[in-house]
């Protein structure tokens, strides 16, 4: 049996090509390889998984290195339990706290603190260095670029909301 018959949609539907395939499947090995590899050298250079390297670097990006909770959850792709419990860990840590907004009482913002700022700066020199040697090295200028127009076709998809409409 191919390897184009073993994925399909549903008996009698049509099943992806092998090229297809290999295009997927590329995506997803590349993506867990790097994410495993920045993973493994934050957590063991600076004791901070990727998931709170990145909460901490958008929250040092933010104005006054605060976000909206919500908004946090979607540019680190979270859902907003999965945030909940990044933000209390970072919390116990003494890297980020949680700030009341102050036009809105329902609103929460999570905000860095100078030990999580501390943290963050150390750690993206070893977030930069392995992005750099497993990824940038091994594209061209013109590649990347291109590589960045495809991805850009893909738009984001940050609720269930989104996926409803993009699936009709």
């Amino acid at each position: 049996m191919s390897i184009a018959t073993e994925i399909s949609s549903a008996p009698g539907e049509p099943s992806l090509s092998e090229g297809e395939i290999s295009a997927w499947r590329g995506l997803l090995r590349a993506h867990s390889s790097l994410a495993k590899r920045l993973d493994f050298a934050l957590e063991d250079s600076h004791g901070l998984p990727l998931r709170a390297f990145e909460v901490l670097h958008y929250l040092g990006e933010a104005p006054s290195g605060r976000m909206r909770m919500c908004d946090l959850a979607g540019e680190a792709h979270l859902s907003r339990s999965g945030l909940t419990r990044l933000v209390d860990r970072l919390e116990r840590e003494g890297l980020a706290t949680r700030c009341s907004c102050e036009h809105d009482a329902r609103g929460a913002y999570a905000c860095l603190t100078d030990a999580g700022r501390a943290r963050l700066d150390g750690a993206r020199g070893t977030h930069l260095d392995v992005v750099r040697e497993h990824f940038l090295s091994r594209f061209s200028q013109h590649e990347l670029s291109a590589l960045t127009e495809m991805w850009n076709r893909i738009e984001p998809c940050q609720s269930r909301h989104d996926y409803a409409a993009g699936a009709r």
